[in-house]
């Protein structure tokens, strides 16, 4: 123990750990845990435990140089999609979808240990290959890498975690360096693409979308319509966050005209727990749990320009990146800005395994915050 503690000692300069970002997730991952307690009570120890076995593996990471783990890009890429193959054969089924698999102990859904693996895989790719990130053949490389992981995820079914990794992928290939001679165009054929995606998807026996996905767009599209089916779940969310009004109707308060007491919202600890901060903690609460992730985000891109090489600052931009994407989706949704689907509020919102797994991408951007170029 001694002779590690001093190998950190030789390695690392303790005024280079960036303690901000430790005290930022943690208040965040508090917050988490009285909200789930809000939401469920019965949960609120897993996600105790999930906090505590989030910070220790922070910690444990944050202290393992991120070089020696991007030498493993190979093998970490053939364990996600060992773990995701393993999900339709022996995974667990719930509400028509294999997205888990049973530890014994606890479940554990692959996919959300995906985006931290995939960040790792394509800092290393895209580094050795930072000279040819423009070239045709490079791209398409990138695209052939990310597809299996992006078509196993898809069939579970699990759409949104798709579209997550997708828009991942997209901001990972951005940090590697690709120029605005391609970014301007896949844009131009992007944008028209999903207008017209959406206007086959909304059709009758359209082919890309299982029925529930379907109804979910449509209800989105047209509330009003699915007000009783469809669009009942996020109809009610809106309708928490606005009674919240500026401050809320007080934590885990017992007003029977409250969404969250009248079990109007389903899952209220994952999908929607921004609904409950909202009733609860109202606009201001609101406010202070985005500001916080907002924080969180800037701090990572602030570690990520500092990093001495690009597979670090692709490393701080993916987790950055991972958590906006992820937050905007969550918000986006119990606000009715976009279409149901479920995404967990990053470390706010219920779940054991993406808990741990957000926690671990914070070790890494931690670990490159340990190892700054002294000249920039």
């Amino acid at each position: 123990m001694k002779s590690f503690l001093k190998n950190i000692k030789l390695h690392y300069n303790i005024k280079d750990y960036r303690f901000s970002l430790v005290i930022l997730v943690t208040i965040l991952s508090i917050i988490g845990v009285f909200m789930v307690r809000s939401a469920r009570p019965d949960l609120t120890g897993r996600q105790m435990m999930g906090v505590v076995l989030g910070l220790a593996a922070m910690l444990i990471i944050s202290l393992i140089d991120y070089k020696w783990v991007l030498g493993l890009y190979w093998p970490l890429y053939g364990l996600n999609l060992i773990m995701l193959i393993a999900v339709p054969i022996f995974g667990t089924e719930a509400n028509g979808a294999k997205r888990w698999l049973n530890l014994g102990f606890t479940q554990f859904q692959p996919s959300d240990l995906t985006k931290i693996l995939m960040i790792l895989f394509f800092a290393r790719f895209l580094m050795d290959r930072k000279e040819k990130i423009n070239r045709p053949m490079t791209l398409l490389q990138a695209v052939a890498l990310i597809l299996p992981s992006l078509i196993l995820i898809y069939e579970q079914p699990n759409l949104s975690t798709t579209i997550c990794i997708a828009a991942l992928f997209c901001a990972l290939i951005f940090l590697g360096g690709l120029t605005y001679r391609y970014i301007v165009p896949v844009i131009a054929v992007i944008v028209p693409a999903v207008i017209i995606l959406l206007a086959i998807a909304v059709q009758p026996n359209q082919p890309f979308l299982e029925d529930y996905q379907q109804k979910r767009i449509l209800a989105w599209l047209d509330p009003e319509e699915y007000a009783d089916d469809g669009a009942y779940q996020q109809l009610n969310s809106v309708m928490a966050i606005g009674s919240g009004q500026l401050s809320g109707k007080g934590y885990n308060n017992d007003e029977t005209t409250s969404v969250k007491n009248g079990n109007f919202v389903s899952e209220p600890q994952t999908d929607f727990i921004f609904a409950i901060i909202g009733e609860e903690l109202g606009f201001v609460g609101c406010c202070v749990v985005i500001f916080l992730l907002l924080l969180i985000v800037i701090d990572c891109i602030l570690i990520g320009l500092k990093a001495k090489d690009t597979g670090g600052r692709i490393i701080c931009g993916g987790v950055a990146s991972l958590i906006g994407i992820q937050s905007f989706i969550n918000i986006g949704v119990a606000t009715m800005v976009l279409p149901n689907t479920g995404l967990s509020l990053p470390f706010v919102s219920y779940g054991l395994t993406s808990l741990v797994c957000f926690f671990m991408g914070i070790g890494f951007v931690l670990n490159v915050g340990l190892q700054p170029n002294k000249y920039q």
